[in-house]
C-alpha cells in the first residue's frame, strides 16, 4: 500500500485565511499521518488493539482454528488479541489522506502538539501550549474546527472499518461457511463409516465363532463317515462272501 500518496500542497504562507502564518509542509499529509498514528502512538503508549479497515485481500481478524481428532461443526471462532498492523496503518494513512480538508486543521494541530512531546510537560499544559502556537500560526482557528475536522476523519475511517468489516463477514461465510460445510460432511462420512465397520466387525465375530465351532464338526462328520464306510465294506463283504461260498458249494455238491 502507498503510503503518503495524497500531498497535502497548501502555501501556508500565502495570504488565503488560515493558510497566513503557516509554515509550508516539509513531507507529505499521508507520512505525517502515519507518524502521528504509529510512531508515536504505538511506541509511547504500546500496541493497541486494532480495528482494521480495508478489503478482503487483507489479512482476516481471528486465529486458526487449532485440529482436533473429533472436530464438532459450527464452533464459535476464537478471538485473537489484535496488534497494530504496518499494512493496516499504511491503508488508514491513505483513508485519512483522502478525507484531508483543505486548511489548517485538527492534523496541523496533532502535529504541534507532537512537537511538544519531548519538553517533559504535563497534558495538560501541552495541549494549551499546542493550541497557543497553533493559533498564533494560523489565524482565525477554533476549538470547534478542531473538533468538527477530527470527527470527519473519525467518520471517515468508521466508514472505511464498515466496509471492511462487511467484507470479511462475506469472506467468513464464503470460505469459513464452506470449510464448515465441509467439516458436517466429513463427520457425517466418519459417522457412516464406522457403523460399517462395526456391521463388519459382527461378522467377523460371527465367522469367528463358527470357525471356532467348525474344527469339531468336521472330524464328528469325517468320523462318522469313515465309520460309515468301514460298515459299509463289511457288511458288503459278508454279504458277497456268503454268495461266493453258497455258489462254490452248488458247483460242489449240485453236480
Amino acid at each position: 500500500m502507498v503510503r503518503g500518496v495524497f500531498v497535502k500542497s497548501r502555501s501556508i504562507a500565502s495570504s488565503n485565511n488560515h493558510k497566513t502564518n503557516m509554515p509550508e509542509p516539509d513531507k507529505s499529509f499521508g507520512q505525517k499521518i502515519l507518524g502521528f498514528f504509529v510512531k508515536e502512538d504505538a511506541t509511547q503508549t504500546g500496541a493497541a488493539p486494532a480495528s482494521p479497515a480495508g478489503t478482503t485481500e487483507r489479512s482476516q481478524p481471528g486465529g486458526s482454528v487449532p485440529a482436533s481428532a473429533t472436530p464438532q461443526p459450527q464452533q464459535p471462532l476464537p478471538q485473537a488479541q489484535g496488534t497494530v498492523d504496518a499494512k493496516f496503518a499504511g491503508h488508514f494513512t491513505e483513508v485519512l489522506s483522502k478525507a484531508n480538508v483543505p486548511g489548517p486543521d485538527y492534523f496541523e494541530f496533532r502535529e504541534t502538539l507532537r512537537n511538544l512531546a519531548d519538553l517533559g510537560l504535563p497534558e495538560d499544559k501541552r495541549y494549551q501550549a499546542a493550541w497557543a502556537s497553533f493559533r498564533a500560526m494560523a489565524s482565525g482557528v477554533s476549538v470547534q474546527l478542531l473538533t468538527s475536522t477530527a470527527n470527519q476523519y473519525l467518520t471517515a475511517l468508521s466508514s472505511d472499518r464498515d466496509l471492511f468489516l462487511k467484507s470479511v463477514e462475506t469472506a467468513l461465510n464464503e470460505r469459513v461457511g464452506g470449510l464448515q460445510n465441509e467439516q458436517k460432511q466429513l463427520l457425517a462420512d466418519n459417522e457412516a463409516i464406522t457403523k460399517q465397520i462395526a456391521e463388519l466387525q459382527k461378522r467377523i465375530n460371527a465367522n469367528n465363532e463358527r470357525l471356532s465351532n467348525i474344527g469339531g464338526e468336521i472330524t464328528e462328520q469325517s468320523t462318522k463317515l469313515t465309520q460309515n464306510r468301514s460298515n459299509f465294506e463289511a457288511t458288503y463283504a459278508s454279504f458277497t462272501e456268503q454268495i461266493k461260498n453258497d455258489v462254490s458249494k452248488i458247483q460242489t455238491y449240485l453236480k
